[in-house]
């Protein structure tokens, strides 16, 4: 079996038990056998496009979460006009505090570049294992962009469409392990604009109460906040 189909098998695999879905229900809801959805997930045979589709369909999740991206993609470094901060960096970690659970909520962002020179960005939310953090509670696909100044990523939800975030990172000409943006977007739960402090990493860091206390907005943030009467991240 190819690494390709073996990934694949496993992510199809995750998905459709994160999704307590069973063999037979696949099975009906594409018109395959049962045998047939276990070689896909063993990777012993290779799933063809059409499937593929129908697989996610009946998932309800996008293609690419069940796609593979080889850790050889081309990195970030490729693209001339990259910030310092994104150069080499295939994968970022995220950090946000999620007042409606009273802890630290995850993030993982996947960047791929293009040749049109923009960069495709995949953003997994709110998963418990980072070995396989493609089982999250949601999907969001968007592009990245750099100016001068700030780098921009928009960002839609893979599972609802109403929904879209927006990050801003500040000065990514400026190198270094970590960095504060702002993401903005409209809450589905409970419906309404948010905007939180997200502290962006090229590795994974401790989730202690160190880091909490980071990312919760601060009396210093309320100050500022009455003093220029706009939000501001520090």
């Amino acid at each position: 079996m190819s690494e390709i189909s073996k990934e694949i098998g496993q992510n199809i695999r995750r998905t459709r038990k994160m999704r307590k879905i069973t063999h037979q229900q696949l099975a009906q809801a594409i018109g395959k056998s049962q045998s047939a959805i276990s070689k896909y997930e063993s990777g012993e045979i290779a799933v063809d496009i059409d499937t593929l589709y129908a697989i996610a369909d009946a998932l309800q999740v996008h293609i690419e979460t069940l796609l593979y991206f080889p850790n050889t993609a081309t990195s970030s470094s490729t693209l001339k006009e990259c910030p310092a901060f994104f150069r080499n960096v295939k994968n970022l970690y995220g950090y946000v505090y999620d007042g409606r659970i009273n802890r630290i909520g995850r993030r993982l962002f996947e960047l791929h570049p293009e040749e049109n020179g923009l960069t495709k960005v995949m953003m997994y939310m709110n998963f418990e294992d980072y070995d396989h953090y493609q089982n999250c509670e949601n999907t969001y696909k968007g592009y990245m962009e750099h100016f001068d100044a700030v780098t921009n990523i928009t960002l839609q939800n893979r599972d609802v469409e109403m929904e879209t975030a927006y990050i801003q990172i500040l000065a990514p000409t400026l190198n270094a392990e970590t960095k504060w943006a702002l993401f903005t977007g409209l809450s589905t739960r409970p419906i309404m604009p948010i905007a939180r402090k997200l502290l962006l990493s090229k590795n994974r860091l401790c989730e202690n109460k160190e880091l909490e206390n980071q990312l919760k907005v601060s009396k210093e943030d309320i100050k500022q906040l009455k003093l220029y009467h706009m939000y501001t991240v520090t």
